[in-house]
């Protein structure tokens, strides 16, 4: 049986950044990755627009991930390729069960684990699209990856549903090659990405951006042929004598991603019903002594530089957690989504485990606002305010909390309060 300290489940920029803020001591650390190769989605991301935060400057997302890579190397940390977590399960330590083409099954014991295994794209099945099920509907992820990787435009007439950042980009990237990109059409009345990618790739190449829309029919036989979208009103029921009718052979699906974590629903971790994905604290672990998670695997990040930023954090605590070789009992206490806040990551604040004098929260809201105040509340008081313009669902938040600026270790609310 193969012993780590540590094991990092993928090593894309998360697990990348991870396994680096790990090393430098003698814990021993191993990367475990499915693909052949490191970067993970990052190799198929060839535009520029990563590094500005990590780097300060604009890479793609191959140079953005080899920046790391080569790092990872010179720190000799092993690597794991071709290599899939088939299953996991806790006692003293971790015993993970791999299988790769060159090794077959074999069994991996852990000290720690952190979970850096990104995310999914939901399908057709996940928002049941009305109509005929002809081929050429699929993620706007694939059809980045048979693009970019492959070689290979999958279509010509191309519509797009979801207003996620991959499906902006790939408008772009579709009309580069040729395709004729009809629209975009978004459920929500706002954007799910990026205002840059709004701009960049939608209005700089005059493509319309249908809000309050969705596709209520597809036709096709064998091969796509026919789109319809309506306008849908507060609750998203389609409007009567809305409808626009797009002739084409592609429709990408851009509908959202959901943490890669249900091959760890065995440790019975706690998971949050909105982010998907494990309840976290400060250090970023899990209710399963040991298990920290990061990345898009904790929940979805607008850059793949907060990404790394996040996989950093992960890699630090779980290194200070093995040193220590001991954790004292929990005293965690909740960080509660106020007004007008959809999550907050962390999830709580384990007191007993403090090792910084400060805790920054990411969160995303649930209403776009000209300007607004982000409030921390404990005990019906104020201790902190953050004035914030141009907030947006779509864009992650962020707010630092000094510890010493707590009365108490009660629990704390984070509210927004729009300003007119």
């Amino acid at each position: 049986m193969k012993k780590t300290d540590l094991a990092i489940i993928g090593g894309g920029a998360a697990g990348l950044a991870a396994a680096l803020s790990a090393s430098g001591s003698s814990l021993s650390i191993l990367v475990i990755e499915r693909e052949k190769v490191l970067g993970g989605i990052l190799n198929q991301c060839i535009h520029n627009g990563f590094g500005l935060h990590m780097f300060k400057e604009e890479l793609t997302g191959p140079e953005y991930a080899n920046r790391f890579i080569e790092d990872l190397r010179r720190e000799n940390i092993d690597v794991l390729y071709g290599t899939t977590v088939i299953d996991i399960q806790k006692k003293d330590t971790f015993l993970l069960t791999l299988t790769s083409e060159v090794h077959g099954y074999e069994t991996l014991e852990a000290k720690a684990v952190i979970i850096a295994s990104g995310c999914y794209e939901r399908t057709r099945g996940a928002v049941q699209l009305p109509g005929e099920r002809p081929k050429g509907i699929m993620p706007a992820g694939s059809a980045q990856r048979y693009l970019n990787i492959d070689g290979y435009l999958v279509g010509k007439k191309v519509f797009i549903l979801g207003s996620g950042d991959i499906g902006l980009i790939m408008a772009r990237r579709m009309t580069l090659e040729g395709a004729k990109v009809l629209g975009v059409a978004e459920i929500m009345p706002y954007s799910n990405g990026l205002t840059r990618n709004i701009v960049q790739c939608l209005n700089d190449y005059d493509i319309p951006l249908f809000l309050s829309h969705t596709v209520t029919d597809i036709k096709g036989k064998n091969t796509l042929e026919q789109i319809t979208i309506q306008q849908v009103d507060e609750q998203f029921n389609p409007i009567i004598n809305t409808e626009k009718v797009f002739d084409v052979d592609t429709l990408l699906l851009s509908i959202g991603l959901i943490p890669d974590v249900a091959l760890f629903d065995s440790l019975k971790m706690k998971k949050s019903p909105i982010t998907k994905s494990a309840i976290v604290d400060q250090s970023l672990m899990t209710s399963v002594e040991g298990l920290f998670i990061c990345g898009n695997a904790l929940h979805v990040h607008d850059l793949v530089d907060w990404v790394s930023k996040e996989g950093e954090k992960a890699g630090k605590y779980a290194k200070q957690y093995l040193l220590a070789n001991r954790i004292n009992p929990k005293n965690s206490k909740a960080i509660v989504p106020g007004d007008h806040i959809r999550y907050v990551v962390p999830h709580e604040i384990d007191f007993n485990n403090v090792t910084d004098d400060s805790v920054t929260l990411s969160f995303r809201v649930t209403k776009k606002m000209a300007s607004g105040t982000f409030k921390v509340i404990q005990n019906g008081e104020v201790i902190q305010m953050k004035k914030a313009k141009y907030i947006a669902p779509a864009e992650m938040e962020s707010l630092t909390i000094k510890l010493e600026e707590l009365k108490s270790f009660d629990p704390i609310t984070l509210s927004l309060e729009e300003t007119l």
